[in-house]
């Protein structure tokens, strides 16, 4: 059982949202460097040795062009850091800082991220300590960037730390902090300090939002412990937050893993009587429901339900539905399903289709057998050796 009284997460925040350090740094200027003409752009991208794309990188740092130029930035950052050049990664990095972009938080919440994607998460967190350095207001965004570089190292203890530090930088954390914590718990298995965080955020006027609620109830599905996932999901609706679809598609996967599938069609169409529209994962989920439960009928129902909104099937309900279909002795629907999907480059996996060709062979339908198997001859990527070489031996 979860305990009822949250430890204490939190800590009394002034109302105050930032804080704004006097100190400052002062830096060089830099000479600017030619204008960064489009072309130039295009040779940023194409370049592929990494001290020359550094080197270029560098000599239009002061650009705008480069400056404002998102791609720029996440392209750089990523070959230099999959050629482990982690030097070059700081050095442009580092430079950027000391430029008069490095004022901006938007920019600076820039910097932050892209040490975070190259795996320099010390060097992320640093960047936001020093933010007052370069003259850069220090908000809940810089905070929350951070946050979220530091989730990514699955190190549960410096993540309450560095969360324990809003306090000293008067940053008032928001919902959006609780959510990248939360997710991080989950994500650790620390479920119950998980939903403890959550109700100590509450206890400090942070209400839960969807997400939230969204991130919790799954993990607590996936780790079979339904009863506080179901639990979870009424204090939602209680504290009046309504379910998104999100939240919706979660419930109704947990409902089609213990099988029930019905309950799963139900709330499917409270779905659309609250004005969420199920997507084709929703479908999916309950298609899968009635075959695993053995209703297939109610399954093709369903999928003509599903033409009939509009929606158009993807691969996984093709997959899903030429499955059971073949495991139910229906050669002929799953037929007509499997020859559409191919012809759309989509194939289900090659034990499906053996097992379609199979039953077509013993009805006695051999040239729709083939059929398939010269479907599968053109598939793009094509099928490995072996695997076409199994279809054609069925024949």
């Amino acid at each position: 059982m979860l305990s009822p009284r949250p430890p204490r997460f939190f800590r009394h925040f002034s109302s105050s949202s930032t804080a704004t350090n006097s100190s400052t740094t002062t830096t060089a200027a830099t000479p600017s460097p030619s204008p960064f003409q489009p072309p130039a752009l295009h040779q940023l991208k194409s370049e592929r040795d990494p001290d020359n794309l550094f080197h270029l990188f560098k000599s239009n740092a002061t650009n705008r062009l480069l400056v404002e130029n998102r791609f720029a930035f996440h392209d750089t950052v990523s070959r230099l850091a999959g050629a482990k050049r982690f030097d070059h990664i700081e050095n442009l990095l580092e430079h950027q800082k000391t430029l008069p972009q490095g004022r901006r938080e938007g920019f600076m919440v820039r910097i932050i991220t892209l040490y975070g994607k190259a795996g320099m998460t010390n060097h992320a967190v640093k960047t936001f300590h020093d933010l007052h350095l370069f003259r850069c207001r220090r908000t809940v965004k810089s905070f929350n960037a951070a946050l979220n570089v530091l989730s990514k190292t699955r190190d549960f203890d410096s993540i309450l730390l560095f969360f324990s530090e809003a306090q000293r930088f008067d940053i008032r954390v928001d919902v959006y902090s609780v959510n990248i914590a939360v997710k991080a718990f989950c994500e650790l298995g620390k479920l119950q300090e998980a939903y403890l965080f959550m109700l100590d955020s509450e206890n400090n006027a942070i209400k839960p939002d969807v997400i939230t609620y969204t991130t919790l109830i799954s993990a607590f599905y996936k780790n079979k412990r339904w009863e506080i996932g179901n639990g979870l999901w009424n204090r939602m609706v209680l504290n009046g937050c309504m379910p998104n679809l999100a939240t919706f598609n979660v419930r109704i996967q947990f409902l089609v893993s213990v099988r029930r599938a019905w309950d799963a069609n139900s709330l499917m169409g409270v779905m659309r009587r609250v004005g969420v529209a199920p997507d084709e994962v929703t479908f999916n989920l309950v298609i899968k429901g009635f075959c695993q439960a053995g209703f297939i009928d109610m399954a093709k129902r369903v999928y003509s339900a599903l033409h009939g909104k509009g929606y158009k099937p993807n691969l996984k309900i093709y997959q899903t539905m030429i499955h059971y279909l073949c495991k139910s002795g229906d050669f002929g629907f799953a037929y007509t399903m499997c020859k559409d999907s191919m012809q759309k480059n989509w194939f289900p996996n090659i034990d499906t289709i053996c097992l379609l060709l199979e039953g077509l062979k013993r009805n006695g339908q051999i040239q729709k057998a083939r059929m398939i198997v010269t479907l599968a001859e053109k598939r793009i990527p094509p099928f490995a050796s072996g695997h076409l070489a199994a279809m054609q031996s069925i024949l």
